[in-house]
C-alpha cells in the first residue's frame, strides 16, 4: 500500500513510454501495474506550494497560492502575456525571467486531432507525452516565451490549441503528414519570429503509449465526488490512467490530492 500527494507522473520516452508516480517515500513504476487491480482512495489534500490542507483550487494549489505565486501567473496558460523580456514584473520578476527568458518551442502535434502548442525547449518531449500526442514536430525555437506565444496566437487562426481529451483517450487521432503541415504553416509565422524557424528537416517524434485496450466511451473519475475506486488498470496515456471498465483518472488535474493506492 502506498500513500502520497499526487503530482503529475514522471515520464521517460521509450517504446512504450515509461510512467512513474512520485510519492515522498515511494516511486511507483506504473507500467508494472498494468493488468492489475488497483484501489484508489482520497484521504486529504495538500497544497503543492504552502503545504496546507486547504481545498485544492487549481493546478494543485489552494486558492490563496493560486492567485499569489508566480508559477500560476496568467502567462503560464497564455504565453503571449509574458513580459519578462521587457523587464516588467507580473508577480516575481526573477522567477519570470528564469522561466520566460529561455528557449521555447512552438510545435504541431497530433493527439485528438491536429493542434498547435508552446513548451520550453527543455520540456521536449515531456510536454508531448503529457498531452497524449501520437506524434509532434517543432516549427520554431524562440529565445523567449513571448515570441513563442505570439506565434501560437497567429497559428491558432488555423489550428486548435486544445486537445479533446475524450477523443485522445479513444485513440481517435487522425493520420496527418506533420512535415507537410509544418511547411504549410510557415507563411503564417509572425515576421519577427521568422528568423527562428527550424528549417532543417526533422522527422516527427512518434510516441508509443502503454495501453492494452482503448475505451469506446470514457467516464472520468473525480476523487472529490467519488472518494474511492477499484478497477483493473489497462493503460496509461497522457497523464491519464485507463481502467478496464472505461473509467479514466487524470493524475495531472488531481495534483495536490492525498491518496492511498493499493494493488489488490
Amino acid at each position: 500500500m502506498f500513500e502520497g500527494v499526487l503530482v503529475k507522473m514522471i515520464t521517460e520516452i521509450g517504446s512504450p513510454v515509461q510512467y512513474y508516480l512520485n510519492f515522498k517515500s515511494d516511486v511507483i513504476h506504473m507500467n508494472q501495474l498494468i493488468g492489475k487491480n488497483l484501489f484508489l482512495e482520497k484521504i486529504g489534500s495538500q497544497c503543492l506550494n504552502c503545504g496546507s490542507d486547504l481545498p485544492i483550487f487549481r493546478q494543485g494549489f489552494c486558492k490563496k497560492c493560486f492567485f499569489d505565486i508566480p508559477s500560476a501567473g496568467d502567462w503560464i496558460m497564455k504565453p503571449e502575456l509574458s513580459k519578462a523580456h521587457l523587464d516588467i514584473e507580473d508577480r516575481d520578476l526573477d522567477y519570470e525571467k528564469k522561466i520566460q527568458l529561455q528557449p521555447h518551442i512552438v510545435y504541431l502535434a497530433v493527439s485528438s486531432g491536429l493542434k498547435v502548442g508552446v513548451t520550453r525547449a527543455s520540456q521536449v518531449p515531456t510536454r508531448w507525452i503529457d498531452q497524449g500526442a501520437h506524434s509532434a514536430i517543432p516549427i520554431v525555437e524562440t529565445p523567449n516565451r513571448y515570441l513563442a506565444g505570439i506565434t501560437e496566437v497567429a497559428l491558432k487562426n488555423h489550428y486548435s490549441d486544445k486537445t479533446n481529451w475524450r477523443l485522445m483517450l479513444q485513440n481517435s487521432g487522425l493520420e496527418i503528414d506533420l512535415k507537410a503541415e509544418k511547411n504549410r504553416c510557415l507563411e503564417w509565422i509572425p515576421t519577427e519570429v521568422k528568423p527562428y524557424i527550424l528549417h532543417h528537416e526533422t522527422a516527427p517524434t512518434v510516441i508509443d503509449f502503454p495501453v492494452l485496450n482503448y475505451p469506446d466511451k470514457v467516464s472520468s473519475l473525480n476523487l472529490e465526488k467519488t472518494l474511492s475506486y477499484t478497477g483493473i488498470l489497462t493503460g496509461i496515456k497522457g497523464q491519464y490512467l485507463i481502467f478496464e471498465d472505461q473509467t479514466v483518472f487524470n493524475v495531472r488535474s488531481n495534483e495536490g490530492q492525498v491518496i492511498r493506492l493499493e494493488v489488490k
